[in-house]
């Protein structure tokens, strides 16, 4: 393909010889007189000729002369080198898209080409990062794709852990990544808390990750970690804190000192303060050390003290938070003793229906929940954090039947905001026959003589639930302020929400 341009190649030869600008090239012609030109000019025998034969180039000669054109703003010229490239090196583009950008990202003329190179990393983030060269690209320019709205950000999460590229992210990209609101900060912090890459992390990464509020981290996960890492960057210390001597407690002080603002010790249930904390309060700032014990032991002062807000982690729910899931888990299992947390739970939970989005009727129930599998039930109670609701392993139908288990429960948290109120009923045994009811008239109901159910249009009102245990299952909190209906103890609900259970 040639491509003629001669008139306006020929008027821009003479503006570049009138003005002598963007010469890079000096001819001495004698001591006294120097000739400047341009490096192109007197290399590429088309430019004087206005003639260019493109298919005698290779992709990267063709980018350099886009440049080279761009650079002597011939307008004519450039977009015909362009769609060339397109329609006949769309190899070369496909396969060094990176390299591209890197050439033109500053280039305001190379629209085109710039969004070809940066849907493709769209749609291939992978080839951002799995080259050695990775931690040596522009910052600028990694920036700038890590700030796009439809970046496929979850597998770059994966690339980075699979990689190890997390701790040769530079501190602009960190932050770039880790300010993004819809980062799946999740899956970031299961990745790295639970292996060794967790202590590799470089400090301002550390910090960008303790700074978020919604971390899924309990607090004293949060704590120990933090010790965790300091100490491997003090490998000298013993993990023995009971051995360290006043040295080796100045240097973890030191250590982890930037990092203690950003942890919530006052959402730590008092057993974790007592146990974990204060044997340590030499690594804190002795203000807040008082504070603390203020906070545990005199509550009705808590007032007087300045909160930091609880981390809000992100998860679809109105009702629970994801601290919730790992007893719901401990439960499922029957471990006792809240034996799971959030870094560790083997279930995901994934909301299905809520009753004032979804329309709190049997049909809209049985429309969303219905041959689901396993559910867990949540149901938060009018003008209280009384919360209570119960687990079917099986299914929801229409089918009008009782349905057989021995691993169903119901439960209840007097404070759901505390989970040292949380009591757990199982399915009695020779009750596991009516464990379940599903019926197209009614919403949820756990047990034969109705240990747990909604009531369905109780005086026009489907906000109504009953209980009636222990009927099948072990007794639970019921809710303070109840009326009396026949047998059951009824109450109005705020909400509920029902999640599918599924092992990961």
């Amino acid at each position: 393909m040639s491509l003629e341009c001669l008139q306006e190649v020929a008027n821009d030869y003479e503006k570049l010889l009138q003005d002598g600008k963007g010469y890079d090239v000096i001819i001495y012609a004698s001591e006294n007189e120097e000739i400047r030109a341009h490096s192109l000019v007197l290399s590429t025998s088309f430019i004087y000729c206005g003639r260019i034969n493109l298919t005698t180039l290779e992709g990267p000669e063709l980018l350099k002369l886009s440049i080279a054109v761009d650079d002597l703003n011939i307008r004519t010229l450039f977009p015909q080198i362009e769609d060339y490239l397109f329609k006949n090196k769309s190899t070369y583009l496909h396969q060094n898209a990176i390299e591209i950008l890197e050439t033109i990202y500053q280039r305001e003329s190379f629209t085109k080409l710039w969004n070809f190179c940066l849907d493709k990393v769209y749609k291939e983030p992978k080839i951002l990062f799995e080259a050695d060269r990775f931690a040596n690209l522009k910052v600028p320019l990694v920036e700038l794709v890590f700030q796009q709205t439809d970046l496929n950000l979850d597998e770059i999460i994966e690339i980075l852990s699979n990689y190890d590229k997390f701790d040769k992210l530079k501190e602009p990209l960190s932050e770039s990544l880790f300010k993004r609101n819809d980062l799946n900060l999740d899956k970031i912090v299961i990745m790295l808390f639970n292996s060794d890459k967790f202590i590799k992390l470089k400090a301002p990464l550390l910090e960008l990750i303790l700074k978020r509020d919604d971390l899924i981290l309990e607090e004293i996960i949060v704590w120990n970690s933090l010790l965790k890492w300091g100490l491997a960057q003090n490998s000298s210390i013993s993990q023995d804190s009971t051995r360290w001597n006043e040295e080796e407690i100045k240097i973890m002080e030191r250590t982890i000192h930037r990092f203690i603002p950003l942890v919530r010790f006052y959402d730590m249930p008092p057993g974790d303060f007592l146990d974990k904390i204060y044997p340590l309060k030499h690594l804190l700032p002795i203000d807040l050390v008082n504070s603390l014990l203020t906070f545990h032991i005199m509550p009705d002062r808590r007032s007087n003290i300045d909160l930091h807000p609880s981390r809000k982690p992100k998860f679809d729910s109105v009702i629970i938070q994801p601290k919730h899931l790992s007893i719901f888990a401990s439960w499922i299992d029957k471990k006792g003793n809240f034996h799971y947390n959030v870094m560790n739970t083997p279930y995901k939970f994934n909301l299905l229906y809520r009753a004032n989005r979804d329309g709190n009727t049997p049909e809209g129930f049985h429309a969303k929940c219905d041959n689901k599998g396993a559910t867990i039930i949540v149901v938060k109670i009018q003008n209280s954090e009384h919360m209570v609701g119960g687990y079917n392993p099986l299914f929801w139908d229409s089918s009008n039947s009782n349905k057989s288990t021995k691993d169903s429960f119901i439960f209840s948290f007097t404070d759901r905001n505390n989970l040292q109120t949380a009591k757990v009923g199982y399915i009695k045994d020779g009750r596991y026959e009516n464990a379940v009811y599903s019926s197209q008239n009614y919403g949820p109901r756990f047990g034969g003589g109705h240990d747990l159910w909604q009531f369905n249009n109780l005086n026009n009102n489907n906000n109504t639930w009953g209980i009636n245990n222990p009927y099948s299952y072990s007794k639970i909190d019921t809710p303070e302020e109840y009326n009396i209906n026949s047998s059951y103890k009824i109450f109005n609900m705020e909400n509920y929400e029902v999640f599918q259970v599924v092992r990961k």
